[in-house]
């Protein structure tokens, strides 16, 4: 009886040092128990994000700092010869964002960007579905085309750019010497303000359609072949299988590569400044590339605006991405 009661008396002092390791454990937060508790992963992954930080995170900071400013070629600093001269820009807080937004030179931009990137997604997208629906046929010679077809995106982005640079070439090229083939005049290709739009689309489209297509074709190769079977045999048209397998079973994929597809085309810079630099005058022009402008092209060259327009693209993408994110969300997506 006596060494029951011991026990007991014991375990109520220890009542006591449990709560308080609790309230300790739990005081600690999470990140300091994913830190003892997963230390070695962090240690392996530390080196990559202190580059990541160091590449990216710096240029960012340094990039928004410069937007607050009205930093140029001129009030840098700088040396010429044995003479250092110093920065002499002044802060001047939102002024950048606020004449960017009120002027109709970003807005004029931002709409023919988003023309240029809703028209070269959406084509893409429907081009890479439609090959990848034939190549996932068993057709003679499906490897053969499969490598032609996935052969722009091998090369490299501007060999591509200059070959079709020559092929729009108003007076040598071979598209304009097609169409005088058949007795018609001379396109003014890059020329003009309609048709280098149209251009630079094609161009564009012609080198995401590969890895639009790869990323489909194998979305539909992970779609059972029996839901086909089934579906078939219950009397489905070819258009209602499409509607109501293909495309539910592509939902995680292209939800993906639409999403890869819509910021590389937003911040598309080789097609637009290898192609046109944004002519004829600033017809081509898109946001990213005005920004380089601003920053090497111009003169005396503006840092400032250059970092304005860089950090309100930042923001727009953002902002696109989160939108996405939240629509996918309501549709039972993850993402």
């Amino acid at each position: 009886m006596a060494v029951h009661t011991s026990g007991q008396s014991v375990a109520k002092a220890a009542e006591p040092d449990r709560a308080r390791g609790r309230r300790r454990d739990s005081a600690r937060g999470p990140l300091r128990r994913a830190l003892s508790t997963h230390w070695y992963a962090w240690t392996m992954v530390a080196p990559v994000v202190i580059v990541i930080g160091v590449i990216i995170g710096y240029p960012l900071v340094r990039g928004i700092y410069l937007s607050l400013t009205n930093a140029n070629e001129r009030n840098v600093e700088r040396s010429i010869g044995v003479n250092h001269l110093p920065a002499t820009y002044e802060f001047v807080g939102l002024d950048n964002y606020a004449d960017a937004l009120t002027g109709g030179q970003f807005l004029g931009t931002l709409g023919w960007t988003l023309v240029w990137t809703v028209s070269c997604v959406a084509v893409t997208f429907g081009l890479g579905l439609a090959l990848a629906n034939i190549l996932n046929r068993r057709i003679a010679g499906r490897s053969v085309y499969r490598m032609m077809l996935v052969l722009p995106w091998a090369v490299p982005g501007f060999v591509s750019v200059f070959a079709w640079r020559f092929l729009y070439n108003e007076d040598n090229g071979l598209l304009n010497k097609f169409l005088a083939g058949g007795g018609i005049d001379a396109l003014p290709w890059l020329n003009d303000p309609t048709w280098a739009k149209v251009s630079v689309i094609a161009v564009n489209v012609w080198l995401g359609v590969p890895f639009m297509m790869v990323a489909l074709l194998g979305g539909l190769q992970s779609i059972p072949g029996e839901l086909y079977e089934a579906a078939e045999m219950d009397g489905a048209s070819a258009w209602q299988r499409f509607r109501h397998i293909t495309m539910p079973g592509l939902r995680s994929v292209s939800t993906t590569v639409v999403l890869l597809s819509t910021i590389w085309t937003f911040n598309m810079f080789p097609v637009i400044f290898l192609l046109t630099r944004g002519g004829p005058g600033e017809a081509t022009q898109i946001l990213v590339t005005q920004a380089y402008k601003f920053s090497f092209e111009i003169s005396p060259r503006d840092f400032a605006q250059s970092s304005t327009w860089g950090v309100l693209i930042l923001v727009l993408l953002m902002v696109f991405a989160a939108i996405y994110q939240r629509v996918l969300r309501k549709q039972g997506e993850t993402w």
